[in-house]
């Protein structure tokens, strides 16, 4: 892509990102590093947390595979390294194993992505379930509320949810105010400054102008308050020159970090790819799975060596990046070059800002990550499809993120293939279709509405395995039409993923103005529809039909009506 036709468009996205990017990469370095005790952690995660940002987020957009894509630490990726950065440190007590085991994790997990590009499995994550991906994300929202639950209150822990759950009454009584007050100001803030001031927000970000206010008002509050503290205004240094790792075991450090590295560059994949996909919906362009997964490999690698926290592709970040005017991936370039610049020049202000404002801003990001549509249709997706969501939400928050997935996945694959099983029975015989051959029953179609009409003759299940290509196939619908009808007579199945993208589509074409109408719906894939108020709510009951007759019929009643739109 040239890189010089939306500099204008590019440098205002990536501005904007990297402003968004600030607060969170303090945020999530500092939680990376909640379980070390050593006073020089908070500190010392801000700057992990920075230079992650920057590092991923440069060389990531400079080598991969998506135009508009903003990366850097995460949710799901700062959880995994808390956890490794907790164990390093309970067993050693010294900041320099500390330093060494996340930057080989760091290493390991860009190596391992760079792997996955080369043998190219960037295009399998499309057969990860809804279930598994809504489960999975909600327990990681859920782990990040819960882990800010004591800075939020001026406190200080670590531990494993339990026990961070167990502790919570005990806690209370030793609450700060003063920081309890803050935290909850900048979530009012975050919340509420959109909804009330939203030319406001389109311009300044809701999280910065939470994070500048409430850290101004932080300073006419006196002393005692947790703050991030101070944070080092210098380049970066790679991790074996670092003047704290002389006394490390690199062998014991570098046998540590393989699995935790592994562990990171599945999720972080996982994560990144999902994010492409999100970029490539705004701008309609389409992303090369692979070659971002180089990148991101390429960019993890460095930010390891460089004593950075692993990231991913972040979707607020790149949302804010596209939507302020990102479309290369100089944006991205940009938005790293603009934190080094923070680095460089802002740090003895940075450290002013009160650990319970970045808990405040954490809580608002595990809020959004929750999957709270997925849960809400619990009690009407299929019973198979709501035992894996629970499942995986579970295990990712009581157990194990990596083991989570890998269970989730299994169930998902041995319940599909016995309702599929199940299915089989019954199901048409079907082969490939020419899509632009009409079927023998659409003779009928009346003359005057059939250059505004478009039939869409879809052929086999719609389901997690195959929505990528479904929704290819209703990307074919002309713009210029009037009306489009869905022909359902070879879908045998539909699961959740199916349904979703089914109603996504459907939205699509309905934002277009075109009359959508469904004919002959099998009885599983109008149970999924109708169960997730698809049909009617979407879909007219009086747009269906059993026959393709009984469809034409319709045609022929309002065709004065439809051809006057």
């Amino acid at each position: 892509m040239n890189l010089t036709k939306n500099i204008k468009g590019d440098l205002m996205g990536g501005f904007t990102a990297g402003i968004v990017a600030l607060p969170l990469a303090l945020a999530f370095g500092i939680q990376a590093f909640s379980g070390v005790s050593d006073p020089s952690a908070t500190s010392m995660g801000a700057l992990a947390g920075l230079f992650g940002a920057m590092m991923l987020g440069f060389f990531a957009s400079l080598f991969g595979g998506t135009h508009s894509q903003i990366s850097g630490p995460t949710g799901p990726m700062t959880v995994v390294t808390a956890s490794l950065i907790t164990a390093a440190w309970t067993t050693s007590q010294n900041m320099g194993t500390v330093l060494v085991a996340m930057s080989m994790a760091g290493l390991f997990c860009g190596l391992f992505q760079i792997l996955f590009g080369v043998i190219k499995i960037g295009k399998y994550v499309r057969y990860i379930p809804y279930p598994v991906l809504s489960g999975f994300m909600s327990g990681i929202g859920v782990i990040i509320i819960l882990q800010q639950i004591y800075p939020l209150l001026g406190l200080s822990t670590s531990g494993s949810m339990i026990q961070i759950l167990a502790g919570i009454p005990a806690a209370i009584p030793g609450t700060n105010l003063i920081a309890l007050i803050l935290g909850i100001a900048t979530i009012l803030i975050i919340v509420l400054l959109p909804k009330i001031c939203p030319k406001v927000t389109n311009i300044i970000p809701a999280t910065l102008i939470a994070l500048i206010v409430v850290t101004v008002i932080s300073l006419f509050m006196g002393d005692g308050l947790p703050i991030i503290g101070e944070i080092p205004s210098a380049i970066p240094t790679p991790v074996f020159v670092h003047n704290m790792v002389h006394d490390v075991d690199w062998l014991a450090a570098v046998q540590a970090a393989i699995v935790p590295g592994l562990t990171l560059a599945g999720l972080g994949s996982i994560d990144t790819l999902l994010t492409s996909v999100v970029a490539d919906n705004i701008t309609k362009t389409h992303h090369n799975p692979n070659k971002e997964l180089m990148g991101q490999g390429i960019g993890n690698a460095i930010a390891g060596l460089f004593c950075g926290i692993a990231g991913a592709g972040a979707t607020m970040r790149t949302v804010v990046n596209v939507k302020s005017g990102g479309r290369t991936q100089l944006s991205g370039m940009v938005h790293a070059l603009f934190l080094l610049a923070v680095l460089l020049g802002l740090g003895s202000i940075v450290k002013f800002v009160p650990l319970s404002v970045l808990a405040g801003i954490l809580i608002t990001v595990g809020w959004g990550i929750i999957d709270f549509k997925g849960f809400k249709d619990l009690l009407r997706i299929p019973r198979a499809d709501a035992f894996v969501l629970i499942v995986v939400f579970l295990m990712t928050v009581f157990v194990d993120l990596l083991t989570a997935v890998g269970i989730g996945m299994v169930i998902a694959c041995v319940l599909f293939m016995k309702r599929a099983g199940d299915l089989c029975e019954g199901s048409y015989a079907t082969g490939e279709i020419d899509k632009n051959v009409p079927w023998a029953d659409e003779g009928g179609m009346p003359e005057e509405l059939r250059h505004a009409t478009y039939v869409q003759r879809l052929n086999g299940p719609v389901f997690f395995g195959s929505i990528t290509r479904f929704q290819e196939v209703m990307h074919d619908v002309p713009t210029d039409v009037k009306v489009a009808i869905i022909r359902m007579k070879l879908v045998s199945f539909m699961d959740q993923s199916g349904a979703y993208a089914m109603e996504t589509a459907i939205k699509d074409l309905q934002d277009q103005g075109v009359m959508v109408l469904m004919t002959i719906i099998q009885p599983q894939p109008m149970y999924m529809l109708k169960t997730l108020n698809i049909i009617p709510g979407l879909v007219p009951e009086d747009h269906t039909f059993k026959t393709f007759e009984e469809c034409t019929d319709y045609l022929r009643e309002h065709q004065a009506e439809i051809l006057s739109k």
